[in-house]
Order: structure tokens, then sequence, then C-alpha cells
């Protein structure tokens, strides 16, 4: 504690045999400071609030209508706002560029009128405001109201012109598409008309229907063998009978294999032919018993069996021939219907979309979509927000404070002179005695007088300062 109140005394000391050095100092740095803060050039703020208000339509219309959200404006706000293009828009309305000296000086002045733009936003009000800082209060308030109208226009213009452009749009693609269902549907009657039948049919009955021939076939065959062998027993010339009925076999199974123009069905045909010839001049002769009724009968049956023979093999190969091009026909077919409901989903989609887009072009047209609302236009500022006098005149005072002890702590420090007893033992030297100073009354009377001087001088001066630092202080309040 005791060293404490030393070092507090040494120091009080040190500025008291050195207080025409601190004041000086002090008072100068905070002259300096507070001329230095009316040098400065002044700068004032012009700041607009603008309200992005929901429009009760759009609430109403939603679903029906395309338009943006607040959040989705709220996003590129900033950007739109400080974009070159409308900041080079409101110079040229405002006249800005009376220079004209070329693209440098343009874009200095660009660069310059965003660094001094603070767009401020509030999600959750949706609200943003615009400050602008300038050392001309006319421009300031002028530029700021003239940037957020222009965005506005801009804003409003731009939403027109997509609304338009994509109602246009829209309407082209309908119609596009309007012509690719026609074609659609077209081709999937076209295809209906020419292989419907095809389509259409049902492989399961046409199975059936092929068996049936099948064992109609078989029975046939079954018949004719019977009717075969009866003729064979009633004929007399059995072997002729044989022959011919051996040729009829082997003819069959010829033409099972072959085409009628292959050489040994045509010469098994001549040699049936030139044996029935034969037989049917026995039977003119009297040489035949094939003359009888029951024989008639039986070759005409026989040779109905062989018509229907060939009848269903007919339509066994015409069921086969079908049944190898259903699958084909209904493949196509389903082709050409699912690409008709897919032209048909798309035509829906763009008619609904269409809607959707006339709505909202009429919105944007009579300005029923998301209005801004201007709620605090910018007016001109009367009090300059730069330079902060009273934060620099108190920060004057306190920089002259410490920059008069901090040269008065140089100063002594400077100095080479034995200042206490300390330094003498720090050095090893033995000290034996201490000599007060003596000191002379009369030449105390005179320093008290300059010291009295001194502290009346500073203290004025102190106090005018503290006035100019009460004026700023009125000003600021507005009692000024």
């Amino acid at each position: 504690m005791a060293s404490s109140e030393f070092d507090y005394s040494k120091y009080l000391t040190l500025l008291k045999k050195n207080k025409f050095v601190f004041t000086v100092t002090a008072l100068a740095v905070m002259t300096m400071i507070a001329i230095a803060s009316y040098l400065l050039p002044k700068k004032y703020e012009a700041k607009s609030t603008v309200f992005i208000e929901k429009s009760v339509i759009g609430e109403l219309v939603k679903g029906l209508a395309i338009t943006p959200s607040v959040e989705d404006k709220i996003k590129v706000l900033t950007y739109a706002i400080n974009s070159r293009t409308l900041i080079t828009k409101v110079i040229d309305e405002l006249d800005l560029n009376t220079k004209k000296t070329g693209d440098a000086y343009t874009e200095s002045l660009i660069a310059s009128l965003q660094k001094n733009t603070v767009i401020k936003i509030k999600d959750k009000e949706g609200l943003f405001i615009i400050s602008f800082q300038d050392s001309n209060p006319k421009l300031a308030r002028d530029y700021v109201n003239t940037l957020v109208r222009r965005y506005i226009e801009e804003n409003m213009s731009s939403k027109r012109e997509e609304s338009y452009g994509a109602t246009k749009f829209l309407t082209e693609q309908m119609d596009t598409f309007k012509d690719k269902l026609m074609k659609a549907e077209e081709a999937v009657s076209s295809f209906k008309q020419r292989e419907g039948s095809s389509a259409a049919m049902d492989t399961t009955m046409l199975l059936k229907e092929m068996n049936d021939s099948q064992q109609r076939l078989d029975d046939n065959k079954i018949k004719q063998s019977q009717l075969e062998t009866t003729l064979s027993t009633m004929s007399r010339a059995g072997s002729d009978s044989n022959k011919l009925t051996a040729l009829h076999n082997r003819l069959e199974e010829l033409q099972r294999q072959y085409t009628d123009s292959y050489p040994d069905i045509i010469k098994t045909k001549e040699e049936i032919a030139a044996l029935e010839g034969q037989t049917r001049k026995g039977r003119k002769n009297g040489s035949s018993a094939g003359e009888s009724p029951e024989y008639t009968r039986a070759a005409s049956e026989l040779r109905a069996l062989r018509q229907a023979e060939a009848n269903l093999r007919v339509v066994v190969s015409k069921n086969r021939s079908l049944l190898h091009s259903v699958p084909a026909a209904k493949t196509s077919l389903e082709s050409l219907e699912r690409e008709l409901q897919t032209q048909k989903v798309l035509y829906e989609q763009f008619v609904a979309r269409q809607g959707q887009s006339e709505v909202s072009k009429q919105m944007e047209v009579q300005d029923k979509s998301t209005n801004f609302r201007i709620v605090d236009p910018a007016i001109m500022p009367i009090q300059p927000i730069s330079p902060d006098r009273v934060k620099l005149i108190l920060m004057g005072i306190l920089a002259g404070l410490g920059a008069g002890f901090g040269l008065v702590f140089l100063k002594d420090q400077m100095n080479p002179a034995i200042k206490s007893v300390d330094t003498l033992k720090a050095m090893g030297l033995n000290v034996l005695a201490i000599i007060p100073s003596i000191e002379d009354p009369q030449q105390q009377v005179i320093q008290a007088k300059k010291d009295r001087i001194l502290y009346a001088c500073g203290g004025v001066y102190f106090s005018m300062i503290l006035g100019v630092l009460a004026m700023e202080v009125l000003k600021r309040a507005g009692y000024l």
C-alpha cells in the first residue's frame, strides 16, 4: 500500500513540477482536435423506408396465379438496388455526371455512390431502409428518392414484361402441343382402322379356335382313312384302288411339305389322274364294282372330307398368321396410345399454365400483385451525421490529457539527473546523507503567482473547450 502511495505521489509530483509542459501540451492537442472537427467536411444522411405489402388479391388467387413472394423480392433487393444499371439511370436523371470526362470518371462515381448507399433489410417486418450519405443534403435526399422510385418502376416494368413474355410463350407452346395431340389422335385412329381387328383380337380365343380346327382335322383324317378302307374293300380292282390310295396318301404328305409346283407333286397328280382314268374306263366296261350306290356315296363323302380338310388347313394357317401378328399390333397400338396420352397431359398442363399466366399478367398490369409502399420518403437532412463533433471533442480531451502526461513522462525519462536515493543504491554507491533543497521564499512567491496565472488561463481555456462541447450537445438535442 505504501509503495502504491509512493508511486502516486511520485507521478503527481512529476506533473506538478512540469505543470507548464503538461498544461500547454494538453490544451494544444485538445485545441487541434476541436478545430479539426470543424474543418472536416460535413456529411448528411438521407433515408427512405419502403414496405413490401402482400396483396389481398394475391392471396385469393393463390394457386391460380404465379406471383413472386415477398421473400423472393427481398433476396434480390440489395443487389438490384445497388446494381450498376439502376445507379446509371439515377445518375442520368439527376444529371450527376456533368463532367463526362470519360468512362473512368463514371465508374468512380458509380463506385462512390454504391459505397455510400446502405440498405438494411428487415425480413420479418417486410421492410427495407435505404440510406445515402453525401456532403450535399439536397443531393442525398434526391438520390435516395430517385433510387427508390426507379427501383419500384423497374421492378413493376420487368414483372409486366416477364408476364407478357410468359403468356406469349405458353400460348405458342400450347398451339404446338395441340397440333401434336391432333396428329397423335389421327395416328391412333388410322392404326385402329388398319390393324384394329388384330390389335383387339383375344389370343386365348384364337388359340382355342386353332385347337378346335386341329381337332376337326384329326377327326377328318380318321374318317378319310375309314372311307378309303371301305372303298378299297368295295373295289374289284383291288390293286388299282390300293395304288390309288397310296398315291393319294403320298400326295397329301408332299402337299404338307411343298407347294403344288413341286415336281414330285405334279408327277404324283399325273399318276393319280391316269389311274383314275383307267378306273373310270373299267367302270364303263362293267369291270368295276364301283358303280354301286354304296361305293358312289362313300367316294362322294371322301371327296367332301378332303375339301373340308383343305378348308380347315386354310383356317389354321390364317389363325397362325394372326397369332404371330397380334403381339406386334398390340405393341404398336399401345405405343401410339401412350404417345397420345403424353401429348394430352402436356397439352392440359399448358392450358392450365396459360390460364395462370393470363391471371398473373392481369395482376401485374393492374398492379394487383405484391406492392411497394414508401412509408417514409427521404427528406432533406438538417444536421450532419459526420463529423461527430461531440465524440471528437471528448476524444480530444482524453487525447490531450494523455499527450500532456506522456510528454512529461518522456521528458523525465530523458533527463540524466539522479532523481532518487534508490537509483544511487542500485548503482552500488553508498549514500552518506541527503541534503534537502533550500527554497527561496521570494522565489516561491513569484512561482506561486505564475502558477496561479497558468492555472487561471488553463482553466479558462479548458472552460472554452467545454463550452464548445456543451454547445454541440445542445445542437444535437435540438435546443440550438
